[in-house]
């Protein structure tokens, strides 16, 4: 429901995640955000492709950026061919941190040799900070009518993942 981006592409090689991940280590240091690294010889990463289902089963590694106690975690976590499907819920965190992660993806972009970002604040394509400003105000709107429709909704709640659900049944 809240503004989010999703993104998802194939790095060119080896040599491109390692410097992705040095570049998110410097966005994240630069930009006083927590980060972990991250690396599993067995995940199951839950993806979709042509609206099916289609996991991938095995190693990963990468990175995970907090970029805001009101944001979703930016994850950046490879499979093993260096393809990555990942999305940051931005809605609660505001839009300079919005702005902030679609920089960042753009600063990497070229690391892939396909890199699809779908923007629901249509920053990314746009570069229009009013129109981003849109959507958030559309969304919170929309959230304060689905309350009153339901009075048992509430939100935002954290998941123990750190993503975050806009609203829910609090009863």
């Amino acid at each position: 429901m809240g503004v989010t981006i999703h993104f998802e592409g194939q790095l060119i090689s080896e040599q491109e995640f390692n410097l992705v991940m040095t570049k998110a280590k410097d966005f994240a240091q630069r930009n006083n955000m927590q980060y972990n690294l991250m690396s599993d010889a067995s995940k199951r990463l839950i993806r979709i492709k042509d609206e099916k289902d289609w996991n991938y089963d095995g190693p990963t590694k990468g990175i995970a950026i907090q970029p805001d106690i009101n944001c979703d975690p930016l994850i950046l976590e490879f499979d093993a061919e260096h393809y990555i499907q990942e999305y940051c819920k931005t809605q609660f965190a505001g839009i300079e941190v919005h702005l902030k992660i679609i920089s960042f993806l753009k600063e990497i972009k070229s690391h892939f040799s396909t890199l699809t970002v779908i923007d629901e604040g249509q920053y990314w394509e746009s570069e229009d900070e009013l129109l981003l400003q849109k959507h958030f105000d559309y969304y919170f709107i929309a959230a304060e009518k689905a309350v009153i429709e339901n009075p048992r909704l509430s939100g935002p709640f954290r998941l123990q993942d750190g993503r975050l659900i806009d609203l829910m049944d609090n009863n």
